[in-house]
């Protein structure tokens, strides 16, 4: 598989990022590697990196998207945060990445049985855990109220919600890839990632 190039990158669509990512995925699941030289791509890459997605995911440790994804060194930019929020230094990497570097595509992906969606419905507080669980409140708020038992139904309805939110967030709060979006250059689009099966559910808008 050819490493990332310039002119790879410019003749993409958003579209085309978006079936690279769906495609890679379902190699993924089964377990069926695209045949690429990881040290080639190493040698290639440092001349230079032009890739064609931006990954906003959580620090869980099962879900590595460059691996979900089935992509190479030098394929996409990997943003990783507990509870795949959105911040500024967040906001200004996704920006980098279509506005400066190229990529055709933002994905925030949300996951199943997510350590941070869990903590925030349980309302933990703890050192600097609390402010950003606070990021997936209104999630929880929406979901599960002040008064209604916790349900593990529930924590999932707030991870697939906090991705919504997160995205509302991206289009509100940063101009440049809303604008990029009304003009088609860029997709923003939202997942969730199931650590049972391996799969990556793309929410239809």
């Amino acid at each position: 598989m050819i490493t990332q190039t310039k002119e790879i990158q410019a003749n993409l669509t958003p579209k085309n990022a978006f079936n690279i990512l769906v495609e890679g995925n379902k190699r993924f699941v089964q377990n069926v590697k695209a045949q690429r030289n990881l040290k080639t791509q190493v040698i290639e890459t440092s001349k230079g990196q032009f890739p064609f997605a931006a990954i906003l995911s959580c620090i869980d440790s099962r879900v590595p998207a460059e691996l979900v994804f089935d992509q190479g060194i030098g394929d996409i930019f990997s943003i990783r945060v507990a509870g795949n929020i959105v911040n500024e230094d967040v906001l200004g990497s996704m920006e980098y990445s279509c506005k400066v570097a190229g990529s055709k595509i933002v994905v925030v992906m949300g996951h199943t049985k997510c350590g941070a969606v869990t903590a925030a419905c349980q309302k933990v507080e703890l050192g600097n855990i609390t402010p950003l669980l606070r990021k997936i409140k209104p999630a929880v708020d929406s979901i599960i109220g002040e008064n209604k038992e916790l349900m593990n139904t529930d924590i999932e309805e707030v991870a697939i919600l906090n991705v919504r939110l997160s995205i509302e967030r991206i289009k509100q709060e940063s101009p440049i890839l809303s604008e990029m979006e009304k003009n088609g250059e860029i997709e923003i689009v939202g997942a969730l990632y199931c650590v049972e099966t391996g799969e990556v559910d793309f929410f239809q808008e």
